[in-house]
């Protein structure tokens, strides 16, 4: 087959959901969640090649969500999570990519202020099974995610950083209203693993771009 003459300029969207469980509120003082996220890099722009879909991650998760209120470094610890998420591509060798991850997840606020701290651990799988075996040394062991809200505008930035190999990535971006539930953003993306087919790939990118949210 021969290889696809990509455009560096593509569209990408995604679309993310969540919905509790079980409410256990009176037991453990937490609830279960499951989530769901899938993201696509659509190359809309380039007709030659017939507009294909370049990739599409698929992103469940199962999460149990606990809701500490505690004064901690003088920020209020609002939330800690546990949770199993798993990420694939969908795709047949030799351009399968998949993992598996548990991870804690502690979020933090003040004021406008928030900080989201997530370490995880990958679930090993068997030689013959992992399609990436090296994915942690470019996707690190955990992110950290800093949002500052204003009115309703949102300045964002993520980071992921594996110590031993020096790889990881940055990801900054800013959210605007434009009408209603719509907001617009701009976001720019330096550093390994914006989608799984490239997460041993460095690449910077640029995106603007419009939001749906808060739909209920």
């Amino acid at each position: 087959v021969p290889p696809i003459d990509l455009r560096d300029t593509e569209a990408m969207f995604q679309l993310s959901f969540k919905f509790r469980i079980l409410d256990l509120q009176d037991s453990i003082n937490a609830s279960l969640w499951a989530g769901y996220t899938q993201q696509s890099q659509w190359q809309v722009y380039n007709p030659g090649a017939s507009r294909p879909f370049r990739e599409t991650n698929y992103e469940p998760e199962l999460m149990l969500a606990f809701h500490p209120d505690k004064q901690v470094l003088g920020m209020r610890w609002r939330l800690l999570n546990f949770g199993l998420v798993h990420q694939s591509n969908g795709q047949s060798d030799p351009l399968s990519r998949s993992w598996n991850r548990v991870y804690a997840q502690f979020g933090l606020e003040r004021g406008g202020l928030e900080l989201l701290l997530r370490p995880w651990w990958r679930i090993k799988e068997s030689a013959s099974n992992d399609d990436n075996p090296d994915i942690v040394d470019y996707m690190g062991h955990g992110d950290a995610v800093v949002s500052y809200h204003f009115g309703r505008q949102t300045i964002s930035a993520l980071g992921r950083y594996n110590p031993r190999t020096g790889k990881g990535a940055a990801l900054a971006s800013w959210s605007f209203p434009l009408w209603r539930r719509v907001n617009g953003y701009v976001q720019a993306f330096s550093g390994y693993g914006e989608s799984l087919i490239d997460y041993n790939w460095k690449q910077t990118t640029y995106g603007v771009g419009i939001a749906l949210t808060d739909w209920q």
